[in-house]
């Protein structure tokens, strides 16, 4: 994992499973880890919602100061200088599109002064409105850039539809994955597999999840 990981994609793409996955793992191997939850325009799927899990697992969360309360508002500030020096690695879980792309536009210039070392992932998913073909992804992937004022460097195939996800719903996404990469010239770093299907693939590219995300209208 580099330095700084950043995670963008279209509202849904499963950007907030990847962000939380990323930084427990990094906790887990012993790295000190910090998050940000920079999506402030859904205030339903969001990495504030983990705060006690961060804490129990020792990551660093920074979140909008009003996030989870009836008094949220768009904003956040974080000192992108303290947490490049201070943690082994940051992510950071960018609101969906461009419109959320915008928030991170504010601190890209300060991004690229104070760390080399950026991951930008564009997390896909095949199954998701507006994503369906490879022309649709690769717009939005643009269309975020313009608003971040950063380019990404990966992307990240998260193709699923959710209790519902198989292995031949992931394996059949690759050639999707694989037309995405090739438009954009960018390298599919990781196929995202829930936990209890990630040991059905041969795949060396395999980032196996829990998932941790739960929609409001998910029930036991």
């Amino acid at each position: 994992m580099k330095k700084i990981t950043i995670v963008t994609g279209h509202y849904g793409s499963g950007k907030t499973t990847l962000s939380v996955n990323l930084a427990l793992r990094a906790a887990a191997e012993g790295s000190r880890a910090a998050i940000v939850d920079l999506d402030i325009v859904n205030p339903y799927f969001r990495t504030a919602d983990f705060r006690e899990l961060f804490a129990e697992k020792g990551v660093t969360l920074i979140a909008p100061d009003f996030a989870n309360s009836n008094l949220d508002i768009p904003s956040i500030q974080f000192d992108v200088a303290e947490l490049a020096m201070t943690e082994d690695c940051l992510i950071i879980d960018v609101g969906g599109d461009d419109a959320g792309a915008t928030a991170l536009g504010r601190y890209s210039e300060a991004l690229r002064e104070f760390c080399d070392d950026i991951d930008m992932l564009y997390v896909i998913n095949q199954r998701r409105y507006l994503t369906r073909t490879p022309e649709e992804a690769v717009q939005l992937m643009y269309e975020i850039e313009a608003a971040a004022h950063m380019k990404h460097t990966a992307i990240v195939n998260n193709t699923n539809l959710g209790r519902e996800t198989d292995i031949a719903v992931i394996e059949a996404s690759r050639e999707f994955a694989g037309k995405v990469a090739e438009a954009t010239g960018l390298p599919v770093k990781y196929t995202v597999y829930p936990e209890k299907l990630a040991e059905l693939s041969e795949s060396s590219d395999v980032l196996s999840v829990v998932t941790c995300v739960r929609t409001p209208w998910d029930v036991d």
